[in-house]
C-alpha cells in the first residue's frame, strides 16, 4: 500500500511537471511556416495593385479622347465644294450651242451658331479636368480594398498559426490524459480523454474553415496582383501574369500600423456637425471630379441658349461657257451668296434644349449632394466603430487577457495538485486561444477602419505618403493618396 502511494505521488508530479512544461514550450514557441514564396508585405502589394490597375489605363485614353475631341470641336466645319454641268441642252448635247451652258464650279462655307464652337470646346475640356481627380479617388480605392483584402489574409493566416500552436498542446494533453488513465494512478476519467480528442477534433474543424477562408481571401487579392504589357498605347490581353501563387499567396507576418490621418478630429469623443465637416470633404476627389462635371453641365446651358442666335453660310460659284456657234466668245459667270436660318418657332425647340440643359445641371448637382451626404456618413459609422473598438482593445489588453491567462494558470495549477479538473483545464486553454483569436481580429479590423477614413481624408496636405515606422517612402502624388504605414518590402 505504501508502495502504491508513493508510486502515485511520483506519477502526479511527473504529469505536473509534464503539463506545465508543455503549457510553456506551446506559449514560447510559435509553428513556423514554409517559406516558399516570398512573403507579400502590405505596402507591396498596395503599390502593386496601383502601378497595374487597367482602369487606370482606360481612363487616361478617355481623357485623351475628350481632350482630341476639345480641339477638334473648336474647329470650323469643313467647306463643301461642287463641280456641275449646267443647262446642256438635250437636242444635240452641244456645249457651245445655248448661253446658259456652263461648267459650274462652287464652294460653300457655314459658321455655327454664335459661339457655339467655342463653348463645345471648353466643355470637353472641363470633362476632360475630371479624370485625373477621377484616377486620384480610384487609386486611394485600390489602396481601401486591396489593403483591406491584405489584412483579411493576414488575419486568417496568423489565426491558422495560432490554432496550430495549440494544437500541438491539446495533443499532449491528450497524451498525458490517456497516460495517465491508463496507468491508473491519476484521478483522469475516460470522458476527460473523450473531451480532450473532441477539442482536436474541433481545432482540425477550425482550421478548415480558416483554410476556406484563405483561399477565398487569396482569389480575390491575385486579380490586383496581376500585370499586363503594353505595346506602345495598346493593351495586350493575352499578357496577364503574376509573380506570386494562385493558390498561396504568403503575406508579411508584421502587422502594419496606419497612421490615421486628422487624428485629432477621430479620435475625439465630441462629434463636429455636417456643416464643420464639409470643408473636409470639399477637396476629395470624388468631389472635385463631380465638380467638374457640374461645371461642364453648365456650360451647357450656355451651349444651348446659342440655338436662339442665326447659323450662317456663304457660298460662291464659278461657271465657265464656251463660245457660241459663230466663235464668238461669251463671258464666265461668277455668282455669290450668304445664307442664314432665322430661329422663329423656338418654343419647341430652343426654349425646351435650354431647359433640359438647365434641368441636366441641376441633376449633376444632386450627384455631388448625394456624394457628400455618402461621404458624411461613411466618416460617422467609422470613427464611431474606430471608438467603439478602441475601447475593446483596452478591455481585452488590460483585463480580459490577464485574467484569461490568470484562469488558465489557475486551473492546471489546480489540476497538477490533484485538486483541480482536467475538463476545466481544457476550456481554460480554449479561452485563452479564443481570447487570442479575438484581440488578432481587433487589432486587423482596426487597421481596416483606418484605411476607411484616410479614403474619406485624401484631399488633405498630407495624403499623399505611405509611412513606415522607421522611414518614410514618397510616392508620385498622382499617384498615391492614402496614408498607410506599415513593414518594409
Amino acid at each position: 500500500m505504501n508502495n502504491h502511494n508513493i508510486n502515485s505521488k511520483f506519477y502526479l508530479k511527473y504529469s505536473a511537471g509534464l503539463l506545465a512544461l508543455i503549457v510553456i514550450s506551446a506559449s514560447a514557441s510559435d509553428v513556423k511556416m514554409v517559406k516558399s514564396p516570398p512573403p507579400l508585405s502590405f505596402i507591396k502589394a498596395v503599390k502593386v495593385a496601383q502601378k497595374n490597375d487597367p482602369w487606370l489605363t482606360g481612363n487616361v485614353h478617355q481623357q485623351n479622347a475628350l481632350e482630341s475631341m476639345s480641339s477638334a470641336a473648336s474647329t470650323l466645319p469643313d467647306p463643301k465644294m461642287s463641280i456641275g454641268l449646267a443647262n446642256l441642252p438635250t437636242n444635240g448635247f452641244d456645249f457651245g450651242q445655248e448661253g446658259m451652258t456652263q461648267i459650274k464650279v462652287a464652294i460653300s462655307q457655314m459658321f455655327p451658331r454664335g459661339d457655339s464652337l467655342a463653348i463645345k470646346s471648353q466643355q470637353l475640356k472641363i470633362e476632360s479636368e475630371a479624370f485625373p481627380y477621377q484616377r486620384k479617388d480610384r487609386e486611394s480605392k485600390v489602396a481601401v480594398t486591396v489593403g483591406s483584402l491584405w489584412l483579411d489574409t493576414y488575419r486568417v493566416q496568423q489565426s491558422i498559426v495560432l490554432i496550430e500552436k495549440n494544437r500541438s498542446l491539446f495533443e499532449q494533453l491528450a497524451d498525458v490524459a490517456t497516460a495517465s488513465y491508463s496507468s491508473a494512478l491519476g484521478k483522469t476519467r475516460q470522458q476527460d480523454i473523450v473531451r480532450a480528442q473532441l477539442e482536436l477534433t474541433y481545432l482540425e474543424d477550425r482550421l478548415d474553415k480558416l483554410a476556406q477562408q484563405k483561399n477565398h481571401y487569396e482569389g480575390m487579392l491575385l486579380p490586383w496582383l496581376n500585370t499586363f504589357y503594353k505595346t506602345g498605347s495598346t493593351i495586350d490581353e493575352a499578357s496577364l501574369l503574376t509573380d506570386f501563387s494562385s493558390h498561396d499567396i504568403v503575406v508579411s507576418h508584421q502587422l502594419p500600423q496606419i497612421e490615421l490621418m486628422n487624428s485629432h478630429l477621430v479620435l475625439k469623443e465630441n462629434w463636429l456637425t455636417p456643416g464643420e465637416l464639409l470643408p473636409y470633404f470639399s477637396n476629395h476627389p470624388a468631389v472635385i471630379a463631380v465638380d467638374k462635371k457640374v461645371t461642364a453641365t453648365k456650360t451647357g446651358i450656355n451651349l444651348a441658349q446659342q440655338k436662339y442666335k442665326t447659323e450662317w453660310g456663304v457660298n460662291a460659284s464659278y461657271g465657265y461657257r464656251g463660245d457660241d456657234a459663230m466663235g464668238g466668245s461669251r463671258a464666265d459667270l461668277f455668282s455669290i451668296g450668304v445664307t442664314f436660318d432665322i430661329p422663329l418657332f423656338t418654343e419647341n425647340r430652343q426654349d425646351k434644349e435650354v431647359q433640359s440643359a438647365i434641368s441636366q445641371a441641376e441633376a449633376v448637382k444632386t450627384e455631388k449632394l448625394l456624394l457628400l451626404r455618402q461621404l458624411l456618413g461613411a466618416y460617422s459609422s467609422a470613427k464611431g466603430r474606430l471608438l467603439r473598438l478602441n475601447d475593446r482593445q483596452n478591455l481585452y489588453k488590460n483585463k480580459l487577457l490577464p485574467q484569461i491567462h490568470d484562469q488558465a494558470e489557475a486551473s492546471l495549477t489546480a489540476y497538477t495538485n490533484d485538486d483541480g479538473d482536467f475538463s476545466e483545464v481544457v476550456r481554460s486553454r480554449i479561452a485563452v486561444l479564443n481570447a487570442e483569436i479575438d484581440e488578432l481580429t481587433l487589432n486587423v479590423e482596426e487597421q481596416k477602419i483606418r484605411l476607411e477614413l484616410n479614403y474619406l481624408f485624401i484631399g488633405g496636405a498630407n495624403s499623399v505618403a505611405i509611412q513606415n515606422k522607421n522611414s518614410k517612402l514618397a510616392l508620385d502624388k498622382s499617384r498615391r493618396n492614402t496614408i498607410i504605414s506599415g513593414e518594409k518590402q
